[in-house]
């Protein structure tokens, strides 16, 4: 029998591990998910193909592209599952990680050189390479970042600052 992970702070929380991994479209929320019927119509119109289905549900893959909040995905879906506006900012923000090439002496700015937002900048430090900071009140959360970075160290996470409430 599997047995499932899960973090202390997703069962603080009430969230299963399936759901803490989901990344849902722009527009789209956990709750508003329950009305999906999983057609996949937003999987065949993003021009990136991040999106695809897991458990019948839309989810985003960042590793594979960013999104262009194009809004194709909203347009092609037939149930009230994205909010009506566009949306051009997603709940989370990228997070760089300790094992970070820049972090552990190695020149590296990919995920600076592929951000559309200009969110990530490297600061100088005496005796090694610029070190990444992530501005969260630019970051869209685009993912762009992602999927470019060569030793996965960035992914994304919720929003810890003012831009949480953006």
């Amino acid at each position: 029998m599997a047995v499932a992970t899960i973090s202390r702070r997703n069962l603080l929380f009430g969230r299963n591990a399936s759901e803490a991994e989901r990344i849902c479209p722009p527009g789209v929320t956990l709750e508003n998910l329950a009305v999906c019927t999983g057609c996949g119509r937003c999987v065949d119109a993003c021009p990136t193909n991040i999106i695809s289905l897991a458990a019948e549900r839309p989810s985003l893959d960042f590793s594979v592209g960013e999104c262009t909040f194009c809004g194709d995905c909203r347009r092609a879906c037939p149930e009230p599952v994205f909010q009506p506006a566009d949306v051009k900012r997603f709940a989370h923000a990228a997070a760089i990680a300790d094992h970070c090439l820049a972090k552990n002496n190695v020149a590296c700015q990919s995920c600076r050189d592929s951000c559309p937002e200009e969110a990530i900048r490297f600061q100088p430090r005496t005796g090694g390479p610029f070190l990444p900071v992530v501005n969260e009140d630019a970051c869209s959360g685009c993912g762009a970042c992602v999927g470019i970075c060569p030793v996965g160290a960035v992914q994304v996470a919720a929003r810890t600052g003012e831009g949480a409430h953006a």
